[in-house]
């Protein structure tokens, strides 16, 4: 037998072998044995009677079209999210919160009354008060209180809703940022971005339903997670764009590749695809088929979207923009440009706002002031924009921390730090939104005179998730996703839509 027919019948045997394997009793056992498992859980669950019998929002998933523009359910005024996220908390105290008491305590030894049986991230031993680092004025017609750190921003202060008692369970960075945008703070639970885009799908076909922009220097402290899709299916994902470079990494054709060979390589992938699910039938792998082809077509429609340059001189002046930079400025005007071209949800983190005073960056009176001077113009341009452009009421924007600062100065083991800084707070901090069909020019929930406690509007992360979800036209407590036995949702089983700043 020659080499060449030596090889044949090898290839010819492993190719029986394989079929074989392929309908064995131990393959089928391997291959479906978590089915089975569901199986049996579903007849136990089936035995509970009507456990979960509440009616639940059901989305038209398409896998072959995961993104195809849905209805809502219930009528919603917001077509489109920006989440603006400042990953560190900005203390409340030195931009929204103004506490003349606070002022008089300055550089007094803090109470015991505010230490007993509460849990500092550093704090320890008996810290010193500290008064507001910022002067405060009365702004606009609403005459809300804003600081002189953002000057800018107090020009816009008619179109937004001010969420002053805002309050967490989470003192840590990730934990908290994780509640904030997945509903939990541990991992494993899709986005609220992921959510969105589940439920409503995307206006354009050619980029992401949902994109992610940061800056700072640094991720949020939870990390991509923070944008995941949990137990969704994946192409709900966030996708992080760049403002620097080439919006997404390899979007560009390798040398030596041109467009048709990249459509034929597609084509080969993808019917390799279509294979495997014929013989697994896995919705997860029409998912995989839709993001090839997307991926395919965002080369040509990314870098346009994605391209600053082009925007006229005023533009780059009202944002303060730095076109061949990363910043927060030109990720803001891309937010502006990507809901304009139908992306569903937006979400910016910008790294850098803790405010310990353990060095010049981390303190209020350096480190704070010079964040708010990077993204005073381009918030207040934003808003601004999108209101000129008739965006602004069908386009929630929504900014904040994942937690407060404390109205005592940091003493990180019991030593003063060396910069005015503040702890980590979960009793009270401000977040506000505006357009998207809620009120203008209002404030809802104040803290007491010192800005410690929230004493009337508390609401908390849940409550926020439920009225941004209420604003895009669903129900939280029924917009649900089935899994491991049980419906699933953004608010677990909390959360209640801050009625009072909805228009």
């Amino acid at each position: 037998m020659t080499r060449d027919e030596l090889n044949a019948h090898r290839l010819i045997k492993e190719a029986h072998e394989a079929n074989a394997r392929l309908h064995s009793r131990r393959h089928f056992l391997k291959e479906s044995a978590m089915g089975l498992g569901a199986l049996a859980m579903g007849s136990l669950l089936g035995s509970c009677g009507n456990l979960f019998s509440s009616p639940q929002t059901k989305i038209a998933y398409d896998p072959a079209h995961p993104l195809l523009p849905k209805s809502p359910p219930l009528v919603g005024k917001a077509r489109s999210v920006i989440y603006l996220h400042m990953a560190g908390a900005p203390s409340q105290l030195e931009l929204f919160d103004f506490k003349p008491e606070l002022m008089k305590m300055d550089g007094q030894d803090c109470p015991p009354s505010l230490l007993a049986g509460k849990k500092f991230a550093f704090i320890t031993g008996v810290p010193k008060m500290l008064g507001p680092q910022a002067n405060f004025a009365k702004y606009g017609q609403s005459g809300a209180l804003v600081s002189d750190n953002l000057p800018h921003f107090s020009t816009m202060v008619d179109e937004v809703s001010f969420l002053k008692a805002v309050k967490t369970d989470q003192f840590n960075h990730a934990p908290a940022q994780l509640l904030v945008h997945t509903g939990s703070p541990r991992l494993g639970r899709p986005s609220m971005g992921s959510w969105v885009t589940y439920g409503l799908g995307s206006e354009n076909q050619n980029l992401p339903g949902y994109v992610v922009l940061t800056s700072g220097g640094s991720f949020p402290d939870a990390g991509k997670s923070v944008w995941g899709s949990g137990f969704l299916p994946s192409v709900y994902q966030g996708v992080q764009c760049r403002s620097e470079g080439d919006p997404v990494l390899f979007i560009k054709d390798p040398d030596g590749m041109n467009r048709d060979l990249r459509k034929a390589s597609i084509e080969a992938i993808n019917k390799a695809n279509e294979q495997q699910y014929q013989e697994y039938n896995d919705p997860e792998i029409l998912s995989r088929i839709a993001q090839y082809e997307m991926a395919y077509r965002m080369q040509i429609s990314a870098p346009e979207v994605m391209n600053i340059n082009d925007e006229p001189a005023y533009i780059h002046e009202m944002y303060g923009t730095q076109p061949g930079k990363a910043c927060f400025a030109n990720n803001v005007l891309l937010a502006r440009k990507l809901v304009e071209k139908g992306v569903r949800y937006v979400q910016l983190f910008d790294w850098g706002w803790d405010a310990h005073g353990d060095n010049p960056n981390n303190s209020l009176n350096i480190g704070l002031k010079n964040k708010c001077r990077t993204i005073d113009r381009p918030i207040t341009a934003l808003l601004l924009d999108l209101k000129q452009r008739g965006l602004l009421e069908e386009t929630l924007v929504v900014w904040g921390g994942e937690f407060g600062r404390t109205p005592m100065m940091e003493n990180r083991n019991g030593i003063q730090n060396p910069f005015k800084g503040r702890d980590h707070h979960t009793e009270a901090f401000t977040i506000w939104m505006a357009g998207g069909g809620v009120k203008k020019g209002f404030t809802h929930g104040e803290t007491d005179e010192i800005g410690y406690s929230a004493i009337s509007g508390k609401v908390d992360a849940f409550d926020i998730q439920a009225t941004i979800l209420n604003q895009l036209g669903f129900d939280h407590e029924q917009f649900t996703y089935p899994f491991q036995g049980r419906p699933f949702r953004l608010t677990d089983v909390a959360g209640k839509v801050i009625s009072e700043i909805v228009a």
